[in-house]
């Protein structure tokens, strides 16, 4: 739901990765105290979630936001989840989740350097699986609750073009592509930032409907 340029990049990238090698990736053995830091209607929010996210991008995208934004993810994710599910929305196939840690794997380059970073993280490799299945139901489901919402008009494809790609392509001396060509490509980005837009629009409305406690350090809400 973040970053559309990114999703372009992706888009255009060509990454297929091996097997993921999911042995030595066992947590770091310090134990921290957990405690409750939200509560969500008649569920809560746990310290040690607020971590094990963090831990999670920094694996993914080399650092981690702030924990009130980590917090905030947390609890969008459990708007999101909540409603697909009461909505019996299905689970990811595990082969495409089997896929998306191929491709985690890969960006190390090798499977043991892969394992060391989750040690270092004190992540273990189900941990990660969980998660990734986590992202990949809750951006299939918003992108099933709002893609048929998205409309695109050519204009908006060749503001696109001239004012955002030729320019970020011109940075790095990138030859430009002719329109027909990256038109599938702008489409599904444009298509994104809207999905984005009206997703954002529906978390902060059903947050408001919600009974939501952010607790503080000292346990008081």
């Amino acid at each position: 739901m973040r970053r559309a340029m990114l999703i372009f990049t992706l888009l255009f990238a060509a990454a297929q990765a091996p097997q993921a090698f999911e042995a030595f990736a066992a947590p770091q053995s310090a134990r921290v105290v957990d405690r409750i830091v939200a509560r969500i209607e008649d569920d809560i929010i746990l310290q040690s979630q607020v971590r094990e996210l963090a831990a999670f991008q920094q694996l993914i995208e080399g650092q981690a936001e702030s924990d009130d934004k980590l917090l905030e993810e947390l609890i969008e994710q459990w708007v999101v989840e909540t409603e697909a599910t009461a909505s019996h929305f299905p689970q990811p196939a595990q082969s495409e989740v089997d896929r998306e840690l191929m491709r985690l794997s890969d960006h190390f380059g090798d499977p043991v350097k892969y394992a060391v970073r989750l040690n270092e993280l004190g992540l273990s490799a189900a941990q990660v699986r969980e998660m990734l299945n986590r992202q990949i139901y809750v951006e299939r489901y918003v992108d099933y609750k709002f893609r048929p919402s998205v409309r695109i008009e050519p204009a908006d494809m060749d503001a696109y073009y001239k004012k955002e790609l030729l320019p970020e392509l011109a940075k790095t001396n990138q030859p430009a592509p002719s329109p027909s060509a990256v038109e599938d490509k702008i489409r599904e980005v444009l298509i994104q930032r809207g999905i984005s837009d009206l997703t954002a629009k529906w978390l902060d409305d059903t947050k408001s409907r919600l009974k939501i406690e952010i607790e503080t350090p000292g346990g008081k809400p």
